[in-house]
């Protein structure tokens, strides 16, 4: 039995296709992280793109298949996923740095714990905010919109096509200084709560001189903060939500930003 072979054109786009693909791969969390098999991955990103790419290769243009014009080109297509990926991962590190700082207003300075997925040690309330922020990306189908977002994407910015020159480098900065502002967001509450207890345990200090408030602020601050974060998970859970909602639309900007 005869297989017939794959035309080199088509084999190449393919490849062009798998390039944007696995770039926008790389910025889902949990499918696409540390812990992950690499043989996971590859099958992922491969299956994903042998799926859409009849839907997008009627989009793709003619490009030139030269050796290093083809490797700017997949370059440029891994760093389009990339640059988008990294849109998504700002909310989750909008979402630890709210907690980061949670954990050490509790005390929690030096409990920390290893993070399988970035591969380092992260404070303890940071690493119960992100896998509650990767359940709620989950529970609302969030990867769904990363692969619509690649089918979009080429009729936004075809390949070849890639400028960061434009607005699309500031918009992302202004997107990491939105991310601070969403980080105390989520520790408002919790810092406010303990700014009353210290102001508490402070006047009881200058009362009562022979209470000992070093010790007692340790065990109070701890539970009053797990009170206040159980309380508050619901309003975490709109604000998370909240900017998932709008990732699509961000998407979109940033393609229109890097569309010369």
């Amino acid at each position: 039995m005869e297989i017939p072979l794959l035309p080199i054109d088509q084999f190449q786009t393919f490849l062009v296709v798998t390039a944007r693909v696995a770039g926008f791969m790389a910025g889902i969390p949990v499918i696409i992280s540390a812990q992950t098999p690499k043989r996971v991955k590859t099958s992922l990103v491969f299956v994903s793109s042998l799926l859409l790419f009849p839907v997008m290769a009627g989009s793709i243009s003619q490009v030139s298949f030269s050796p290093l014009p083809f490797f700017l080109l997949i370059l440029s297509e891994v760093l389009l996923g990339l640059l988008l990926g990294l849109v998504a991962r700002l909310i989750f590190t909008a979402v630890e740095f709210g907690a980061t700082v949670i954990g050490f207003q509790m005390g929690f300075a030096a409990a920390n714990v290893y993070d399988p997925q970035s591969q380092r040690q992260v404070e303890l309330i940071s690493q119960f905010q992100n896998v509650f922020a990767i359940l709620i990306f989950l529970a609302i189908d969030g990867h769904h919109i990363f692969l619509r977002t690649v089918v979009l994407s080429y009729d936004l910015l075809p390949p070849g096509r890639f400028d960061v020159s434009g607005e699309a480098i500031p918009y992302l900065m202004q997107l990491a200084s939105h991310m601070f502002i969403i980080g105390v967001q989520f520790s408002a509450p919790v810092l406010a709560v303990l700014l009353f207890s210290g102001l508490i345990l402070g006047i009881l200090a200058r009362v009562f001189p022979q209470l000992n408030v070093f010790l007692i602020s340790f065990a109070l601050n701890i539970g009053i903060g797990f009170i206040v974060i159980a309380l508050t998970l619901n309003m975490v859970s709109i604000l998370v939500r909240r900017e998932f909602d709008t990732l699509a639309e961000r998407f979109i900007t940033l393609l229109n930003y890097l569309n010369p």
